[in-house]
């Protein structure tokens, strides 16, 4: 839901959904991530007076055919750990050499208000699958996806790095402008 607040360089404030817990739950089965991100918008604000944004984010390895892509989260199955699915990629990977160990993490966010579509957006970040994990920062394949132009790890970047040169940032940035147009 996004609403006014000055204290942002923006005049959005972000707040979590009322009662999302109780609301159906939307199943990700599209094959991109903007259908994904888009189908969950639509669906959430449809409960909601107020627009409403849903992404669909994930690591994509143009070796390994595009996984694990939409089914980043869910690679190794349903509550497994992070370390279990870089451990399922980095085993995926280990007779792959040089450009083959490319990958890019994907962003999409997606705005609806009352069941229409509004906008959708996304944001890209280019890099390459390591063969062992390095940092403790982040989440998920962040410590096997080596950014070169910073020569780190997303688990080495500061918030401020990241929040910068992710997928995520500059989809957010994306939003924002999308958000900024229509006033």
């Amino acid at each position: 839901m996004l609403a006014e607040n000055t204290a942002l360089s923006a005049p959005f404030e972000l707040a979590l959904l009322p009662e999302f817990e109780s609301l159906p739950v939307f199943a990700e089965n599209a094959p991109t991530f903007a259908e994904n991100a888009a189908g969950k918008a639509l669906h959430y604000s449809r409960f909601q007076e107020e627009m409403v944004f849903a992404d669909d984010s994930g690591l994509v390895v143009p070796a390994l055919g595009g996984a694990p892509g939409v089914h980043s989260a869910r690679y190794v199955g349903a509550g497994a750990e992070n370390s279990q699915r870089i451990e399922k990629l980095l085993r995926e990977m280990c007779d792959k050499q040089g450009e083959e160990r490319a990958a890019h993490f994907v962003c999409a966010i997606a705005l609806a208000r009352q069941g229409r579509p509004l906008a959708v957006v996304t944001g890209r970040v280019d890099g390459e699958i390591l063969e062992v994990p390095r940092g403790t920062g982040g989440f998920g394949y962040d410590p096997v996806f080596y950014f070169p132009a910073l020569k780190k790890t997303f688990a080495e970047l500061s918030e401020e790095e990241k929040n910068h040169y992710s997928h995520r940032g500059k989809a957010f940035r994306k939003l924002l402008a999308a958000l900024l147009s229509m006033l």
